[in-house]
């Protein structure tokens, strides 16, 4: 069932990077029924709350952006709370919608459902096939969980739901916190600040060495759009640009495009590097008729200037 511009559409999470950027999408393409929460308004954790918001407000379309998120550092220090806030959320969403009779329901997971020694590129059918990268467990249980409960909530209910597996995402609204946030954004504040303050030396977390797959928060939003109006299988797809690069080459290019000449030295003790090599298989994607379009130097321009123009107003 795709998509009418009438629809009541209901973005969870839409002050994170992804839910943001979703919501801009739906606004700049004349979506006028987007229905919003912070917070502050609606505990999705809360089932009884979530249950009188799908009640009162009737969304025809949901769109799960909501979920605990940070990078490696805060997943190897909070595993319970990302599991147990994940598992809260979703089934929360998920159930109430189904019950109050919403026609389709987007799900967004994440690439590290997948076992840490995945063969590569990464299929769909790896789900599940090996254990999962240790450092992550707590977020990629969560996450499978919310999957199969859409699979199966389709299977056994016929309720319309779609699943996109993203790639390590970036870009407009990302957390620049070097606590919680993830890698890209990490390198984008430690580079723009050893350049602008001189430094001789930076010291990064890790070897290096792991490749991973880079995708513009942006790309990640038109792909919630195109979907939702032209998919209808439950079963998992996955959402990236099919190449990867490795931490280091990242580093590279984000310190040169900053302007950054010092010395780059790496911790390998710091911080465990997490899965080796990260990169999905966007066949299905590819041939569903979806294609990303920002390249990932003119992603990093772009987060490096909102950085910028962050710090400059101290908005961080």
């Amino acid at each position: 069932m795709g998509l009418k511009q009438t629809d009541r559409i209901f973005v969870a999470g839409h002050r994170g990077m992804v839910g943001s950027s979703i919501l801009r999408l739906f606004q700049s393409e004349g979506y006028p029924n987007l229905i919003t929460r912070t917070r502050s308004e609606l505990d999705l954790a809360d089932s009884a709350a979530v249950e009188s918001f799908f009640r009162y407000e009737c969304p025809e379309v949901v769109i799960l952006a909501a979920a605990k998120v940070g990078g490696i550092k805060a997943n190897m220090e909070h595993p319970a709370e990302f599991l147990r806030e994940n598992l809260c959320i979703q089934s929360n969403v998920i159930h109430q919608a189904w019950k109050s009779g919403v026609k389709k329901l987007c799900f967004l997971g994440s690439s590290c459902i997948y076992p840490r020694e995945c063969p590569q590129p990464i299929k769909e059918e790896y789900l599940l096939t090996g254990p999962l990268e240790p450092t992550n467990e707590g977020y990629a249980i969560a996450k499978i969980a919310g999957y199969k409960m859409c699979l199966y909530y389709s299977k056994e209910y016929g309720f319309d739901t779609i699943s996109l597996m993203p790639c390590n995402l970036y870009g407009t609204n990302d957390d620049f916190n070097l606590e919680t946030c993830h890698v890209l954004s990490a390198l984008v504040r430690r580079f723009v600040d050893a350049a602008d303050c001189g430094a001789a030396e930076i010291s990064l977390w890790g070897t290096g060495t792991p490749r991973r797959e880079f995708m513009h928060v942006d790309d990640l939003a038109a792909a919630v759009l195109f979907m939702l109006d032209k998919r209808e299988e439950p079963e998992v797809i996955n959402v990236g640009t099919g190449t990867d690069i490795t931490i280091a080459e990242l580093a590279k290019l984000i310190a040169n495009t900053v302007g950054y000449c010092g010395k780059i030295k790496w911790e390998s003790s710091s911080v465990p590097d997490g899965m080796p090599r990260k990169c999905m298989d966007v066949s299905r994607m590819l041939d569903s008729g979806f294609q990303p379009r920002i390249g990932l130097k003119d992603g990093i321009i772009r987060t490096i200037a909102e950085y910028r123009e962050r710090k400059a107003k101290g908005d961080l």
